[in-house]
């Protein structure tokens, strides 16, 4: 091993995920070793779950997952004394591959966001969150089958990038002043309080994510990706996110894509089956058309803030958080997380739904290479659902649905997984 750990076991069995530098991909063994941040609150439920699962999917087709405990959050505070310790960072960026439950900052612990930092550390620059209904679970629309969404949410800028300066202190009235001096923009803001914030969207940042969202869309034989800004206001920041992602389809994937006034212009609508179409939509009529049109869209490429919002509104559609998968990729390296949160007052009681953290590991699996066992989880957990064994939160959904544990959902689950394999 490259690097000495301190207080992480690493398994005796099993071999590491590599890139391989001369072929440009991952070299993923049939035994890897994965590391695994259970996660705080649910977490301690949630993670012993998903990996039973996925230890079932890598078995039934002929793998075998070594799990590799590592910590963050309060797990790591109990271990380590600190939230984020070099140990978990090292593991992950050793490993290629992991995944982690949700996990909570504490009021004072030095980050935004432990989430966050973990994405910004291990330069985890594409949010990825697949939106697709399972028959069973229940949905405030009338036709949630319609959602087949993978938005890819820009990680490193935007908001998440962004610099505030607080009312009433000096250094706001700095800026304000820059602002109606240098830029000559005196009467744009208003007198009394102001707070002001910038935020930066990059070239560099916006290609690289739009890469991955293209890359993805033809590994997945999807149609089309969807560039997602608010350019017609914000024409420097938004507006470029859209041009450069535009630059980037046709200076590296020309042959293979095709404008949306090409796809009229010079193919009457019908769309050839070797084209991939690259479009764009304003982001507040984007949130209506995910409702109105819901078939229109497939892979979406988007800043933070928007992303954000957007992700979780097209997750509404197929039945909420709960249910909602989601995974970081950087430049071969994916850690999957779930979309919720940690829910504290539910840890320990072994009752909350486990299914996005495992829908989440389906991701994991499929980055790897690993699809057919991608596939037995997603439809194994369909089957449970489907055949009315949830957990509470969707029970008391569902007319003649049996209520399970988290682990006896995640025991049903395992069983489908060897009746389908």
């Amino acid at each position: 091993m490259s690097y000495e750990y301190d207080k992480v076991e690493v398994p005796e069995e099993g071999a590491k995920i590599t890139y391989n530098e001369e072929t440009d991909e991952l070299e993923v063994p049939d035994n890897p070793i994965i590391p695994i941040i259970h996660g705080d609150g649910i977490g301690t439920d949630v993670g012993p779950a998903a990996q039973k699962v996925l230890e079932a999917a890598a078995e039934a087709t002929g793998r075998e997952i070594n799990w590799m405990r590592v910590y963050a959050g309060s797990s790591a505070r109990e271990t380590y004394d600190e939230n984020l310790p070099d140990d978990t960072v090292e593991a992950i960026k050793e490993f290629n591959i992991a995944i982690k439950g949700p996990l909570t900052t504490p009021v004072g612990a030095g980050f935004r966001s432990l989430n966050v930092e973990l994405r910004k550390t291990l330069d985890l620059y594409a949010n990825v969150r697949p939106t697709y209904h399972l028959d069973g679970v229940p949905s405030p629309v009338k036709n949630p089958g319609a959602m087949d969404m993978v938005t890819f949410r820009e990680n490193t800028e935007d908001v998440y990038a962004g610099i505030e300066w607080e009312a009433g202190t000096d250094e706001v009235q700095e800026v304000k002043e820059f602002i109606e001096n240098e830029m000559d923009a005196t009467g744009v803001i208003h007198d009394g309080p102001v707070g002001i914030g910038i935020k930066p969207i990059t070239e560099f940042g916006t290609k690289r994510l739009v890469r991955e969202a293209i890359e993805y869309a033809l590994e997945n034989d999807r149609d089309s990706v969807t560039l997602v800004h608010k350019g017609n206001i914000m024409k420097f920041t938004e507006g470029a996110f859209r041009d450069w992602g535009y630059e980037l389809a046709e200076e590296e994937f020309g042959d293979v894509t095709i404008t949306e006034d090409d796809l009229w212009d010079e193919y009457d609508g019908e769309q050839p089956d070797d084209k991939l179409v690259v479009k764009d939509r304003i982001a507040d009529n984007m949130l209506q058309q995910i409702l109105t049109r819901t078939d229109q869209y497939d892979v979406v490429a988007t800043m933070n803030l928007n992303g954000d919002y957007m992700s979780d509104a097209a997750g509404a559609q197929i039945g909420g958080l709960g249910i909602a998968p989601g995974a970081n990729f950087g430049d071969h390296r994916c850690l999957a997380e779930p979309v919720h949160g940690s829910a504290p007052k539910y840890a320990g009681e072994d009752k909350v739904n486990p299914t996005a953290m495992i829908l989440s590991g389906r991701l994991m699996l499929e980055y790897m290479g690993w699809k057919d066992a991608g596939a037995l989880v997603r439809d194994a957990v369909e089957e449970t659902i489907s055949s009315g064994k949830v957990t509470y939160d969707l029970e008391r959904q569902i007319e003649g649905g049996e209520k399970l544990a988290t682990s006896e959902y995640a025991d049903a689950i395992v069983e489908n997984i060897h009746d389908l394999a």
